[in-house]
């Protein structure tokens, strides 16, 4: 194939940065939220954040079409966990019993309750508090108002695991602020 005498590889390169920059970055605040949510802290979620653009604009090329959007947040969430898997065991490690979190869902739900005027502090307390599988796929319906199918392209599993792993986290978190006294939510550690 012929190639223009103008044409260059810094010209394709700008034109790369171009296009990564159009269609990648307007998903910037969504890379961090879910960072933020995964990694529980700003400092590290925006490292996370950093290292998975870094790695999107290394793997820009490889990306064909589809959606953006579903694209770059599973790039973040494979970086977080990579990024863990690096460091000390902590409780991002805990296994989701799900015998202690069965799909029965009788009462309001988590909006509902929102709706009723939990402050938001308290809503983003018992979000820290739930285990990991459970928080990133709340953040990723309710905040990131991510559909089924898109949650499991992110986070590779089953649309049936999805949904049940909402239907866990959603009753979670209504517990989490609903049922449980005051004393002990500050003392509970999981």
């Amino acid at each position: 194939m012929p190639t223009e005498p103008n044409a260059s590889p810094k010209g394709t390169d700008v034109a790369r940065s171009a296009r990564f920059e159009a269609q990648v970055v307007p998903y910037l605040d969504a890379a961090y939220n879910l960072a933020h949510w995964l990694a529980r802290n700003p400092a590290d979620a925006q490292d996370v954040v950093q290292e998975a653009m870094l790695r999107a604009l290394r793997y820009f090329d490889s990306f064909h079409g589809g959606d953006v959007r579903v694209w770059l947040l599973a790039i973040v969430r494979n970086t977080f966990y990579t990024l863990r898997s690096r460091a000390p065991q902590d409780a991002l490690h805990d296994e989701l019993d799900d015998a202690k979190h069965p799909l029965v869902d009788d009462g309001p739900s988590p909006e509902t309750l929102t709706l009723l005027a939990v402050d938001v502090g308290a809503l983003q307390a018992a979000l820290e508090r739930l285990p990991p599988p459970l928080r990133e796929v709340l953040v990723l319906r309710e905040l990131e108002e991510c559909s089924y199918k898109e949650i499991a392209a992110i986070t590779e599993q089953k649309i049936g695991t999805v949904m049940s792993r909402l239907a866990r986290a959603r009753e979670r978190l209504r517990d989490e602020l609903t049922c449980r006294p005051k004393e002990v939510r500050r003392h509970d550690v999981r």
